[in-house]
């Protein structure tokens, strides 16, 4: 446990990219194996030095992966050409590449999806070969054409697979055909709001509202009604064209309460292909994953296999070739639909990497060259398990988790603990902008038990620091020690009926509480004490410890038992203020700031950009009527009112951006 003195009730810290190395080790059989270089715990394979694959490679994407990416192609001495736009100029990934092409301004639209800026980084440097990472233009069936026109070699399957599993109406039946479960729900696309209400009641409520094209969450809605669903086909719509220049739609049957299980699937040119276990993704906020595991507790050996095979038959009946992954909702039964394939490799593929033993990134480069796989099905192992979180720049207080914004001006990865692993794509100094995905890192642990994994995972998130951005740590570390996850009852719904009221930080017990405030009492007389005993509410608290102040991380001893404390700064809220007597008495008679009467005024919760505008003044508006719509990272958020009231004035425009907390509509 950490105790957090002052600031939020977590920190966490953007990895140091470039001291982190893929390590390899030979396996023959495969075996997943632990290589711990600077105490980071990495799981791959070795390619064979005789094999020949690409002299170049340029990655078509930022951040994290890019950075993932790279450092495999290092591996395996090939050298590589980072793109990015004007303000991704100084970022990680752009370093550690050996060159690297400006492709256009922040907007992904002028940068990491301008194919054509893009073509041009290609020419100019002669890369041999594209990796597309995940996300931006990984799934255009477009983008791969034209690479194969020009003889470059795109890292991931040929343009037929991606259009048949990108368009998830078209790989639905595709599913079908293949004998593969699959959910109910219309075989079309959807062409009108009012069309969707119709076949929404012939469903039957609820319903999936989702995107045909892309994936991530983006572009999804539920609908439970009529209203609902003329609601969620205008916001799907316009997050899909966003997001992946394509506002087609499609409905099936919301199945409720369920897991979201995934199977990484690896297949070659040649006809070989295999399925790498499964991935427990369950545990999301608005359709976007926060937490996986591998492999799931849920899943006996004969649905996994079930799964595993199914999954594979779909691949091959596209012909697929690369990494990819077949995604399916398993029901309380077992029971298991197919959801979607995502062709390219996706953000949680360390896990798989670290219970297979197998470098994803590596495979999916040989299998593009035409390489044979280099296993069978028997080969695959399930040795160990791991965890993944997703570190988010959100506010995890806000629905889970609203985009924030800033310059990480101090970070501390956990890298001095066995058996952990950060990806990230970002360093001190970086700046997290509203531009692009919040995320800031994917900090995975490895152990040869869940057991293990988890605790490793609450020793790294209570090791992990940030300062800069607010950070969504606190709900990380409150969901991997819930007693519902741990036990392994957990559904996609878990967020909402473990926190129907939202997420409100961790509550301390008593003695917790006695402890932060004995240790903040500790710290404040640190420069004369080392050790001291400490009386709170009637109860002597004994604390002791090394108080170097100057270092964010502070292991304590406190009554016998160890704690991790982080210190911020007293403009994060909530926090510990300590006072002398005569201060705390005096304190009391202090007037207390009114709270703000959020019923007449609507700010903005996030940093972003004013998509839409539909009050004017003079207008009366009724109790969850929507005032305005912001897009932030992507992904668009409806404000609506509390109460019936009318309009006195409008603070916004649409095409405006707009800063957290911002002013935009006043009512009377």
């Amino acid at each position: 446990m950490t105790l957090w003195m002052i600031g939020n009730m977590a920190a966490h810290s953007v990895p140091s990219t470039l001291k982190r190395l893929l390590f390899a080790v030979k396996c023959s059989p495969l075996q997943s194996r632990c290589c711990v270089v600077q105490r980071e715990a990495q799981y791959s394979t070795i390619s064979s030095p005789n094999e020949k694959t690409f002299d170049k490679i340029l990655i078509a994407n930022r951040g994290e992966i890019a950075c993932r990416v790279i450092k495999t192609c290092k591996k395996m001495g090939i050298q590589t050409v980072a793109v990015h736009s004007d303000v991704d100029s100084s970022a990680v990934h752009v370093k550690m590449a050996d060159e690297a092409v400006c492709v256009g301004s922040a907007p992904t639209s002028k940068s990491y999806l301008n194919m054509d800026a893009i073509m041009d980084a290609i020419r100019v440097t002669g890369a041999q070969a594209v990796h597309p990472g995940y996300g931006f233009l990984s799934e255009n069936k477009e983008f791969a054409k034209r690479l194969a026109a020009e003889g470059v070699a795109f890292i991931g399957p040929d343009t037929h697979a991606i259009q048949a599993m990108g368009d998830k109406i078209e790989s639905k039946l595709i599913a079908k055909a293949a004998k593969v479960n699959t959910i109910p729900g219309f075989d079309g696309v959807v062409k009108t709001a009012e069309e969707a209400v119709k076949i929404a009641q012939q469903i039957g409520y609820p319903v999936m509202i989702k995107a045909s094209a892309g994936g991530g969450g983006k572009g999804m809605r539920i609908a439970w009604n009529d209203e609902e669903t003329r609601e969620g086909f205008r916001f799907s719509s316009q997050e899909a064209a966003s997001s992946f220049g394509d506002d087609r739609l499609l409905i099936e049957k919301y199945i409720d309460n369920p897991r979201h299980i995934e199977i990484q699937v690896l297949a070659d040119k040649h006809g070989n292909a295999l399925w790498l276990n499964e991935r427990e993704c369950s545990i999301q906020r608005r359709n976007q994953k926060v937490v996986e595991e591998a492999p799931s507790t849920f899943l006996d050996p004969v649905t996994r296999r079930a799964m595993g095979e199914q999954a594979v038959q779909l691949a091959k009946a596209v012909h697929y070739s690369s990494a990819g992954t077949v995604e399916f909702l398993v029901d309380s039964k077992k029971n298991f639909y197919f959801l979607e394939m995502n062709t390219r490799l996706q953000v949680e593929h360390p896990i798989t990497e670290c219970i297979t033993g197998l470098d994803l990134v590596e495979q999916m480069i040989r299998v593009a060259k035409g390489y044979q796989l280099q296993h069978t099905q028997e080969d695959i192992p399930i040795n160990g398990w791991a965890i993944e979180c997703r570190v988010y720049a959100e506010d995890p207080y806000k629905s889970f988790g609203l985009p924030s914004i800033g310059r990480l001006s101090q970070y501390q990865e956990p890298l001095n603990l066995d058996k952990v692993r950060v990806d990230s794509g970002i360093q001190e100094g970086s700046d997290i902008s509203i531009y692009y995905d919040p995320m800031i890192s994917k900090l995975i642990t490895y152990g040869a038990t869940r057991a293990e994994a988890l605790g490793r995972m609450e020793d790294a998130l209570d090791n992990y620091v940030i300062r800069g951005v607010t950070h969504n740590i606190p709900l990380l570390r409150e969901i991997i020690t819930h007693p519902r996850f741990v036990s392994g009852h957990i559904s996609t719904n878990f967020l909402p009926e473990v926190y129907p009221d939202g997420f409100k930080g961790h509550q301390l017990e008593a003695d917790a509480k006695r402890e932060l405030l004995a240790s903040a009492a500790v710290l404040y007389i640190a420069a004369e004490l080392r050790s001291a005993k400490v009386e709170i509410d009637g109860a002597k608290v004994e604390v002791w410890g090394a108080l170097n102040l100057a270092s964010p991380l502070l292991p304590l001893t406190v009554n016998g038992t160890h704690r991790m404390l982080q210190c911020q700064t007293s403009h994060c809220s909530p926090y510990v203020r300590v006072l002398s007597k005569l201060a705390a008495e005096l304190n009391s008679y202090m007037p207390e700031k009114a709270s703000e009467d959020t019923s007449s005024i609507l700010r903005s919760p996030m940093p972003g950009t004013v998509v839409a505008v539909s009050v004017k003044p003079g207008d009366t508006v009724a109790e969850g009527q929507e005032i305005c719509v912001i897009e932030a990272m992507k992904m668009q958020n409806s404000l609506t009112a509390v109460k019936q009231a009318k309009v006195k004035s409008v603070h916004c425009k649409p095409g405006e951006t707009v800063g957290e907390g911002d002013l935009l509509v006043e009512l009377e």
